[in-house]
């Protein structure tokens, strides 16, 4: 079941502290920085357990993707595949056009199967190497 939240739930600040913070080893500022507001909060559950999230926000015409997380026991079953479709599906409907996120350097190639494209150079987040990508809707 994939929950979609207005505000940041509990459950998905759980998920996202296990695996930024704990397994990734972000500094809790950095990962919980306050930019949570205004953004559409989604958590999927198995057996009624959360196990992934991610947020988005749809901006002229295109929705940003952030902070997808599923944990580390949940992961290679989908989970985060779905809840990406979802929200860009949500998206669609309320008019955007196109996709982006940032996504670590590791998961280009997975973000790639999906349809992404990387756009410029590599840079510096958290201590983590990302790069932007987009995708049209």
């Amino acid at each position: 079941m994939i929950a979609r939240h207005d505000e940041l739930p509990p459950e998905a600040v759980a998920i996202r502290r296990a695996v930024f913070i704990e397994e990734q080893g972000i500094p809790e500022p950095l990962e919980l920085d306050g930019t949570d507001p205004g953004f559409t909060h989604w958590v999927l559950h198995e057996n009624d357990h959360p196990v992934a999230t991610l947020r988005s926000k749809v901006t002229d015409g295109e929705v940003k993707i952030g902070r997808v997380a599923t944990l580390a026991r949940a992961r290679g079953r989908g989970h985060a595949k779905r809840l990406i479709e979802a929200a860009m599906e949500a998206a669609r409907r309320d008019g955007a056009t196109r996709a982006y996120l940032s996504a670590q350097e590791t998961v280009i190639p997975w973000y790639e199967s999906l349809g992404f494209t990387a756009e410029g150079p590599p840079y510096d987040d958290a201590g983590i190497p990302h790069r932007d990508m987009r995708k049209g809707l």
